[in-house]
C-alpha cells in the first residue's frame, strides 16, 4: 500500500479497477457503444452525462452497460426546486445506477438524499473548469478551497454519500472530514496539460495521494490512438499505488 500520504490515501473497500471512471462524453448511442467495445475490460465504471442524456437513448445505454456488469455514474448534476429533484432521484433509484450528481443548495441536496434509495448521491462542490476569476464572476468571495470544504461539510451533514472535488482540494477534505465521504476527482491528466478547459487538474498519482477514492478520466482515454491501451496504462498506475 502506498504510504506517501497515509492520512489522505483512500483505504475504502473499493475494487482497484473500479477506481477509474471513464467519462463517456460522446454525442450519440452508436459512438458510445463503439467506444465501449474498443475499451473492453479496461474500464469497469462509466460516467454518462448530459450530452448522451439528450441523445434520446440514455437508458438503452444504461441497460447495455448493466448487462455487461459495468457500474454507472449518472452525471446529470440535477439542479431544480427540491421537490422536482426529489422526484427525479426517485425515478432513477432502482435502475441499477451507482452514482448520481446533484448540484445546488442544502434543500436540494437534502431532497435528493432523502429519496436516494440504492443510489449514491454525489454533491458537486466547484467545477474543475472554474478558477478564482470564475468564482469572482459568480459572486463567491471565498477562495476555492474554503468553498469546496464548506459544501462538502454540508453534504455530509445532509446525508450525501460523496462529493465531486478537484484533487487539489482533496487533502483539505481528508484533513477535516477524514474518510466519511467518497471523493470523486475529475480533471485528471496523466501529464501536465494546459490546452483544454480544465483548470484545476492533477495527475493520477497526485489525485490518489491527495485522497481521491475514484478518478474520472475522459479525453486522455477517448482521444488516444488506442483508448484501451490508454485506459490500461492508467489502471496499471492505480494498481501500483495499491500494491
Amino acid at each position: 500500500m502506498n504510504a506517501a500520504n497515509p492520512g489522505g490515501f483512500s483505504h475504502k473497500d473499493i475494487a482497484v479497477r473500479d477506481r477509474l471512471i471513464f467519462a463517456l462524453d460522446v454525442p450519440d448511442y452508436d459512438q458510445a457503444v463503439d467506444l465501449i467495445e474498443r475499451l473492453g475490460d479496461s474500464v469497469q465504471v462509466y460516467k454518462i452525462g448530459l450530452e448522451l442524456f439528450l441523445s434520446g437513448r440514455y437508458f438503452d445505454l444504461v441497460d447495455l452497460l448493466l448487462k455487461r456488469d459495468r457500474k454507472i455514474f449518472a452525471d446529470l448534476k440535477l439542479f431544480d426546486v427540491p421537490e422536482t429533484v426529489r422526484r427525479a432521484v426517485r425515478r432513477l433509484s432502482g435502475r441499477g445506477i451507482t452514482f448520481l450528481t446533484v448540484h445546488g443548495n442544502d434543500s436540494i441536496l437534502r431532497a435528493a438524499a432523502e429519496d436516494k434509495g440504492d443510489l449514491k448521491i454525489l454533491a458537486v462542490t466547484a467545477l474543475t473548469s472554474l478558477d478564482r476569476g470564475d468564482l469572482d464572476d459568480l459572486g463567491f468571495a471565498c477562495n476555492v478551497e474554503d468553498l469546496v470544504l464548506s459544501r462538502a461539510k454540508r453534504a455530509l451533514e445532509i446525508g450525501c454519500d460523496g462529493v465531486i472535488s478537484s484533487g487539489l482540494e482533496a487533502p483539505r477534505l481528508r484533513a477535516h472530514l477524514d474518510h466519511k465521504l467518497l471523493v470523486i476527482t475529475p480533471g485528471i491528466r496523466p501529464v501536465e496539460n494546459r490546452t483544454d478547459d480544465q483548470k484545476r487538474v492533477v495527475t493520477v498519482d497526485q489525485a490518489f495521494n491527495n485522497g481521491a477514492d475514484h478518478i474520472v478520466v475522459g479525453r486522455p482515454i477517448k482521444n488516444a490512438e488506442d483508448p484501451c491501451k490508454a485506459a490500461e496504462a492508467i489502471q496499471e498506475t492505480i494498481a501500483k499505488l495499491y500494491t
